[in-house]
């Protein structure tokens, strides 16, 4: 593929722009979701180029139309549209909620011939983990890197500000440099919460995790990051608190 620069960027997947957000808004079932939606998308356009604020409208528009069909949340999808505008305006192609091998991506982008997966992860905790939160959130941060970071050219992991990742050391290794020791934890932690199917050793080894972008909704803002700086930033915080060791 070519380069893709910026104010060139073509969603993906999209949902007709024809039917529009209003027609959704006033039809919605979920109506809190629609107007959530759409006031962000108003806050998140006013300074973006005309013709991206388009495609990041047809964005939130697939959004509403999946919304309609129980298949996204509004934590999940406000944090897409504010990491998809800053994707954008970094001049790639964008979408939400992307199908790659059977996988429903949160948010897919590609340009200059490279592609880029974003998991969304929040750190909510169901209440069936109220006894074993942390190595809960430990085991599905691990799925995740292991499941998303093969299918694309890279991988990033979106969190919100408020939530400290636990990200195994494991990750920020290349494959190679990961140990059998350190796999075979990892497959026995993910296998404890995972198993339909198991996260295989091979995709342990070959999980790739190239990014943390620290996606605040409140202000708007998407600030990426390499995932050492971010680890750096978590074990100061975890050693000054006494959380952990």
């Amino acid at each position: 593929m070519g380069a893709v620069g910026v104010g060139e960027a073509v969603g993906l997947n999209k949902a007709p722009l024809a039917r529009g957000l209003n027609p959704l808004l006033r039809g919605a079932r979920d109506e809190k979701f629609a107007r959530d939606i759409v006031e962000l998308l108003a806050r998140l356009s006013q300074d973006m180029p005309p013709g991206l604020a388009s495609e990041l409208e047809a964005l939130g528009e697939k959004l509403l139309w999946l919304r309609e069909e129980g298949k996204v949340k509004i934590n999940h999808s406000a944090m897409e549209l504010v990491c998809a505008k800053e994707l954008l305006l970094l001049g790639y192609k964008v979408d939400v909620e992307h199908d790659i091998d059977g996988l429903a991506c949160d948010v897919y982008a590609w340009a200059n011939g490279t592609d880029l997966v974003v998991e969304i992860e929040t750190g909510f905790v169901p209440p069936d983990h109220a006894l074993d939160p942390l190595r809960y959130l430990r085991a599905r941060i691990a799925s995740k890197i292991a499941r998303y970071g093969c299918l694309a050219d890279g991988f990033a992991l979106g969190l919100p500000p408020h939530y400290v990742a636990l990200i195994p050391s494991a990750f920020l290794k290349g494959g190679e440099e990961r140990s059998e020791e350190e796999l075979l934890a990892l497959k026995e932690l993910c296998d404890y919460y995972y198993h339909k199917p198991p996260v295989s050793l091979d995709e342990l080894r070959s999980a790739r995790l190239d990014w943390v972008f620290i996606i605040d909704v409140d202000a708007l803002s998407t600030t990426i990051l390499r995932p050492s700086i971010y680890q750096e930033a978590v074990r100061a915080f975890l050693k000054a608190s006494g959380t952990l060791a």
